[in-house]
């Protein structure tokens, strides 16, 4: 039932760094939440998750060079994204973990490229 909008996306030279927003509808206080990438032509996978109290944990692609937190009183997730790849371009998703098929939104583009 919670909707999830995605922001902060956008084109970044390589080395460069952008934080992403996931403001949900609703209070998230409760869960576990994720974010999601997906490249073009590949399937949409998992890179990190930040749990109710806080702690967190990364796929080793980004673990190191991404930061997840969140403001429950905001209802909002971060992703801070240093260090970025080429490799790194994409569309990223929030949404709960386990996912939560009603919850996906449009996701925002992010692109490294010189």
């Amino acid at each position: 039932q919670v909707q999830l909008v995605e922001s902060g996306g956008g084109l970044v030279q390589p080395g460069g760094s952008l934080r992403l927003s996931c403001a949900a509808s609703g209070s998230i206080f409760l869960y576990t939440m994720g974010w999601y990438r997906q490249a073009p032509g590949k399937q949409r996978e998992w890179i990190a998750t930040i749990t109710r109290v806080g702690s967190t944990y990364y796929a080793d692609s980004v673990k190191g060079r991404f930061t997840l937190s969140r403001d429950n009183a905001k209802n909002t997730v971060y992703l801070q994204m240093n260090s970025l790849k080429p490799e790194d371009t994409a569309v990223y998703y929030c949404n709960r973990m386990p996912a939560d098929p009603r919850s996906w939104g449009q996701g925002t583009q992010v692109t490294v490229s010189s």
